[in-house]
């Protein structure tokens, strides 16, 4: 990739965003049921620790420096993408659906318009406010069906997640706009300095005692490695690359092949309302990264994900 990123760098963040998307989409089922086998808090602490440690690893065989320019920095973005966001999505995935949980997610642009709205004073314009109607329709649609006990706690569990989602992107693009960063020890700081809370965390609140078997082998794996290391660096290398609604839009399959996985492989078939409220928020989604396509910005309150 790295001749096609310097004959065509848009070309090939597009490639690293289908690639990411695909990762991402399946890492929902593999997450759901790795669960069966080990508490949340202890996969996220094992996960993140194995993929900061495979980060490094890599930039030390591949020679790239180690220096962190802004420690600052890397230790918030840390704890907003990996403690936080990692550690929410995981408590969110034990009681609720792999499908509902990664579209909930998935309800970061609009949580990204709200925090510029509120944070920044941004102007919310006409397809914004569209945008936002949309979405919360939508959630309006998903809640109804659950209104009580575990399923509850797990879809505001995941709607949190989505919100440090949003915060931990308007932070990263302005860290890549305020300083020259190399993306893969960015990456690599963050998540080892996000991972350390959460191996605090795990040790303070441990979970069952974890089950070893060949699928969790996999599961951790899959993401430490793929999930984790190489996603998060795919991500940062397309965001550096392209404006964050073009970035956006080309991640929106990823809730898509989270719930057709989840459909196929744990059984987790929608119901009308649910694909309703999904198929909404899926379009808020589009209509919010189509305007910062057209806006050019580089930072946006339309700005979708991180």
């Amino acid at each position: 990739m790295t001749h096609l990123h310097r004959a065509h760098p848009r070309l090939a963040a597009a490639l690293a965003l289908a690639v990411l998307s695909a990762v991402w989409g399946y890492n929902w089922v593999v997450s759901k049921r790795a669960l069966e086998y080990a508490g949340a808090l202890d996969f996220a602490a094992l996960r993140t620790l194995l993929a900061a440690l495979s980060l490094f690893a890599l930039l030390a065989l591949l020679r790239r420096p180690l220096a962190l320019k802004d420690v600052r920095g890397a230790t918030v973005l840390g704890l907003l993408q990996t403690t936080g966001f990692i550690s929410l999505t995981l408590l969110a995935l034990t009681n609720g659906g792999a499908g509902r949980t990664a579209v909930l997610v998935y309800t970061m642009p609009a949580w990204v318009i709200l925090l510029a709205r509120l944070v920044l004073h941004e102007r919310v314009s006409i397809n914004q406010r569209a945008a936002l109607a949309l979405a919360l329709l939508g959630l309006a649609l998903m809640f109804g069906l659950l209104p009580q006990g575990a399923a509850l706690v797990s879809m505001l569990l995941a709607l949190a997640a989505g919100g440090l989602w949003a915060a931990a992107t308007l932070y990263a693009k302005r860290l890549q706009n305020r300083h020259d960063t190399d993306v893969l020890a960015l990456t690599a700081w963050q998540m080892l300095l996000g991972a350390i809370p959460l191996v605090l965390l795990a040790l303070a609140w441990p979970g069952p005692a974890i089950q070893w078997s060949p699928y969790f082998a996999f599961a951790l794996l899959y993401n430490a490695l793929l999930g984790g290391a190489l996603a998060w660096t795919l991500w940062l290398f397309a965001l550096a690359r392209l404006p964050a609604g073009v970035a956006s839009l080309g991640t929106l399959a990823t809730p898509a092949i989270g719930v057709l996985s989840a459909w196929l492989e744990l059984g987790e078939i929608p119901t009308a309302g649910e694909a309703t409220g999904m198929l909404l928020i899926g379009a808020a989604l589009t209509l919010v990264s189509w305007q910062a396509i057209r806006a050019h910005r580089r930072i946006s309150p339309a700005a979708a994900q991180e």
